[in-house]
Order: C-alpha cells, then sequence, then structure tokens
C-alpha cells in the first residue's frame, strides 16, 4: 500500500459521511497516474502554492493600494487567512482539509491588480461579464504551466469558480452559486469571515474609520477585537451547522448572521466607497485603462512583455487580442502595472 493510499484510508475512517474523499473525485481534465505519495487534493494545493500566479498574489492590492506599511494585508495574506479559517471548520466538521484548503488558496488567482477597482476596470472597457472568480478558474485551466493549465480536480475547480459572492448571501441558496462540495461552501464563507476582520483592522490601522465608529450592535456579539470576532464566527458556524435529513446545513445563528451583515454594510459605506479608498481607485482604473487600449494596439511589445511574463504559450492565435490584454492585464501585480504605466507613459530625459 503506498502512502497515497495509506492517507485514502485515514479519510475513509476518520471523516464524516458528508466530506469529499480524495479517492473518490470525479477526477481532472487530463488523466494522469496518481502520485504515490500525495493525496489527489494535497496535490492540486502543492500545484497552486508553486504556481506563478500565486507567487504574485504578494503584490496584489487587499483593499489599500500599494500599501507602504509592512502590517497591511495583500490580496496573498487574504488568501491565507481565508485557508486558515476553512481549513479549521472543515477539521472541526471532520471534513476534507486538503481539499478546503486548495480550494481556499487558489480562489484568489484570477485577482487584478489594484483590488477591486482593476476587476471594475476590465468590466468596462473589455466585458461586463469579466469576473475573478471566472479568471481564477481561466488562470488554473489555461494561462498556468506555459499554456497547460494546472489540470486540477473538478472539485477544487468547481470551488474557485463558485467562491465569489459580492454583495450577495453569506451562504448561498442557488444551487447554480454552490459548490459540489461542502468543502467548497465552507471556502466561501471563510472568505468572507477573512475580509470582514482584517479589512476593518486595516481600516482602523490606515485611519481611514475609527474603532468607536464600528456598530456597537456588531461588536456587542461578535467581538472587539480581530480575534474575538474570527472566534465568534467560526465556532459559530461549527456549533450551529448540523445534520438535516441527511444533509449537512451549513449555517449560522441569526445574531451572528445579523452582525456579519450589519459590518459589512458598515464596511462598504465607510471603507470601500471612502472618498480616500475610492480616489485611489479611480486612479488605477485610469492605468488599467490606459495599458490596455495601449497594448491593443502595440502588438510587438505586447509579445514581449507576455514572454516575460511566461504567458506567452497559454495565449493562442486564435483568440481575440482583447482576451489575451485582458489575461495579461489580470495578471499584473500592482507595482508591476504602475512600473510599466510610468515606463510607457511618463516621459524619460534625454540628458
Amino acid at each position: 500500500m503506498s502512502i497515497r493510499e495509506e492517507f485514502e484510508k485515514r479519510e475513509r475512517n476518520f471523516m464524516s459521511p458528508f466530506g469529499c474523499l480524495s479517492a473518490e473525485s470525479r477526477g481532472r481534465d487530463t488523466e494522469e497516474t496518481p502520485c504515490p505519495v500525495r493525496t489527489a487534493f494535497q496535490l492540486d494545493r502543492d500545484r497552486i502554492v508553486y504556481c506563478n500566479a500565486f507567487r504574485r498574489l504578494k503584490h496584489k492590492t487587499q483593499v489599500f493600494l500599494s500599501p507602504l506599511g509592512d502590517d497591511y494585508r495583500t490580496r496573498l495574506t487574504h488568501t491565507l487567512e481565508v485557508a486558515q479559517i476553512a481549513r479549521a471548520v472543515a477539521r472541526a466538521l471532520f471534513l476534507n482539509e486538503d481539499l478546503a484548503e486548495a480550494i481556499a488558496l487558489g480562489h484568489d488567482l484570477g485577482h487584478t491588480p489594484f483590488g477591486h477597482s482593476g476587476e471594475i476596470a476590465l468590466r468596462e472597457i473589455y466585458s461586463p461579464d469579466f469576473a475573478h472568480n471566472e479568471q481564477s478558474l481561466r488562470v488554473v485551466e489555461v494561462l498556468e504551466n506555459h499554456g497547460k493549465g494546472l489540470n486540477l480536480t473538478y472539485e477544487v475547480r468547481d470551488g474557485i469558480l463558485k467562491h465569489s459572492k459580492g454583495f450577495g448571501k453569506i451562504i448561498p441558496e442557488d444551487p447554480a452559486e454552490t459548490a459540489c462540495t461542502y468543502e467548497g461552501i465552507i471556502v466561501r464563507i471563510a472568505d468572507i469571515m477573512a475580509y470582514l476582520n482584517h479589512d476593518l483592522e486595516d481600516a482602523i490601522r490606515s485611519r481611514v474609520v475609527d474603532a468607536a465608529q464600528v456598530p456597537k450592535s456588531c461588536s456587542a456579539i461578535l467581538g472587539y477585537s480581530h480575534s474575538q470576532r474570527a472566534t465568534t464566527m467560526i465556532r459559530d458556524l461549527i456549533s450551529t451547522s448540523s445534520d438535516v435529513d441527511g444533509k449537512l446545513c451549513l449555517q449560522l445563528s441569526d445574531d451572528v448572521h445579523s452582525a456579519m451583515m450589519r459590518l459589512r454594510q458598515f464596511l462598504y459605506e465607510n471603507v470601500y466607497r471612502s472618498p480616500n479608498v475610492h480616489k485611489d481607485f479611480e486612479k488605477s482604473k485610469k492605468i488599467i485603462s490606459e495599458l490596455y487600449n495601449y497594448f491593443l494596439d502595440n502588438g510587438p511589445l505586447f509579445e514581449k512583455k507576455l514572454s516575460e511574463q511566461q504567458m506567452n504559450s497559454g495565449l493562442h492565435d486564435d483568440q481575440p487580442r482583447e482576451r489575451m490584454v485582458c489575461d495579461f492585464i489580470a495578471s499584473m501585480t500592482d507595482r508591476y502595472a504602475m512600473n510599466l504605466y510610468k515606463k510607457i507613459f511618463f516621459p524619460s530625459p534625454l540628458v
């Protein structure tokens, strides 16, 4: 019996009936010889961690654009916090930790530079249907590994696609928005738990808001610190979820759910849409729009930059130039986009 098979046996003995067994994965688009050491989901996790798109997350905005302070979150630290919460919940509910972690680590691979302002910019200039969750799926299926994709399992790709909620429900009700595994649904919930906590903490650190402004009705239920809020949310999800008619009903108590919704509303009104944050978002949209139009009209430089980013093999001649430029723009980090914009559009001294 191989090490992988030992892990698979352990899963069958340990996990609840609601967990997704590695050995029962729906598989990959391209069939592979199983790894003798790692389960299918452990292998997916490793492929995500070692890919280029994952490394770029360290220089992509979470909320505050290219923060100079070392303590502010980036898209990478957000991803790690989501993975930590997802693993904690999956472990407590006896689900597949490896699957939850793989989905969490890959959920934002397609996020644009400058956070959601980059996403909005690409909706305006490329397609109103552009969405970062779909771009994340495109990264792992098409763009990574020199155009071969990462060949991840169906369950991980499904969870990546269906993690996004915008201002929608924390726990999805529409089957079209619901991941095919409970681990995937947990990542969706962990995502909002993570950003509610760390976005608030970063907003207070940056003095965009004051701690005294946080609704007392939220703090009284969730807690007054990052640790207290996270603990409350995670424990509530674990203790409130239950077996209902042979299905795992993932849910939050009414008090905690309502407090989370109020806190999210507070962040949208006072942080994400605040004048200080919004003015930088408008500047970043200008950078993305002008780079997009420039590369549409400058083929040779575009091809050179694609090669430098190791993306030229993943973008084929039969694809529209607009799609290729969109992929390139979405892959950029904040600092890469700003440096490239400066190099292209700023004058250089001749002497």
